[in-house]
């Protein structure tokens, strides 16, 4: 049996979107504010799990699982929100705990303030061509994958096998996105991996690609402990890097990682994090786009679709890290930082160690 909707007339008479949470972290109440805002009828909301409505990231999901030893409400930036895949809604979110253990959330709109992060949203008829496209490329892929299963069988020797099982990992993962951009679903829960695993995988797809003409160069830390991450997109992420220092005519492509300590990403110090470095000898940013480069529809090149890094920012932005840059002709450095917990397991790094392939 459901449980009653409940209705509070001192919510309802705010103007600011407010809803009740109990200890449990699901939704008891919601003011008609709150309901109009995220686009809901305001009786859908009770019994929804907090979590739920958290359409990108997990910054919700962490506030609710840290210890209460911050007196006030925390304060969480930009947080977007929607109901049962409807369109996100981006606010200022202050959370407090109340006497009995529930939680009161509010919630600042900024998208009504111009100007504010435009990298967050893309716009409607940018949606509406993605996915366009995607429907389009569905049969391509189908046949390319039937095409890789049939070469796998033909293949005889270990190097052809290899190559045919990376023709299939790579169909398999755009057939992935894909499918998120004609239905959008929530992000997958994280999962422990190996940083290392993810960059070898991209420097397969750089060699493929580049051939002699690049010189990968891997400077991997091995003692750095597992990520909690999502290994496709992070590496759609790492190859949307890569793959930019290639077009540039990069020479030299570095990929380096890293253990940093007491590391501060946006407004919170993370006190072990992955610092992952893309170095290129290519062309650099141009100056007239260093404000510019992460934004969609923005790039460099003439036939570049200007949509790799803004994807690849994003990928940050779901596991709680930066994207950031410095550039001059020769020398370019690509940044990604990813917070680590200390306990998420073992060394990741096994037999990935410093060294180059051709």
């Amino acid at each position: 049996m459901s449980p009653p909707i409940a209705f509070d007339p001192a919510l309802d008479a705010l103007v600011t979107p407010v809803l009740r949470a109990d200890r449990h972290g699901r939704v008891t109440v919601c003011n008609q504010a709150f309901a109009r805002w995220l686009g809901v009828s305001q009786k859908r909301l009770p019994d929804q799990p907090l979590v739920a409505l958290e359409a990108e990231g997990d910054s919700l999901r962490q506030a609710l699982q840290a210890k209460d030893d911050v007196e006030g409400p925390r304060r969480l930036r930009r947080v977007a929100l929607a109901f049962l895949g409807g369109e996100p809604r981006f606010a200022d979110v202050w959370l407090s705990r109340e006497a009995d253990g529930g939680l009161l959330l509010e919630a600042h709109p900024v998208d009504e303030f111009p100007g504010e992060d435009p990298t967050r949203a893309l716009p409607l008829a940018l949606s509406a061509a993605l996915k366009g496209l995607a429907h389009e490329l569905r049969n391509p892929l189908a046949g390319l994958k039937g095409a890789a299963q049939l070469l796998g069988r033909r293949a005889a020797d270990a190097d052809s096998r290899e190559l045919v099982a990376l023709i299939a990992s790579e169909v398999q993962r755009l057939t992935q996105l894909v499918d998120q951009l004609m239905s959008p679903a929530p992000p997958q829960p994280h999962q422990p991996l190996n940083i290392h695993g993810v960059l070898e995988q991209v420097v397969r797809l750089a060699e493929q690609e580049a051939g002699w003409a690049v010189r990968l160069v891997r400077d991997y830390d091995p003692s750095l402990p597992l990520l909690g991450g999502d290994p496709d997109r992070l590496t759609q992420a790492v190859w949307n890097l890569v793959r930019n220092a290639i077009q540039a005519g990069a020479a030299n492509v570095s990929l380096r990682t890293r253990a940093e300590f007491g590391v501060r990403i946006g407004e919170q110090v993370h006190p072990l994090a992955l610092r992952m470095e893309i170095v290129d000898d290519g062309r650099g940013v141009p100056e007239a786009l260093a404000e510019q480069i992460f934004l969609p529809l923005v790039s460099g090149r003439a036939d570049g679709s200007g949509l790799g890094l803004a994807m690849a920012q994003q990928v940050a932005r779901e596991h709680r890290g930066s994207l950031a840059y410095r550039s001059r002709p020769g020398h370019t450095v690509f940044t990604l930082l990813l917070p680590l917990a200390e306990d998420e397991g073992a060394a990741a790094g096994g037999t990935a160690t410093t060294g180059t392939t051709p």
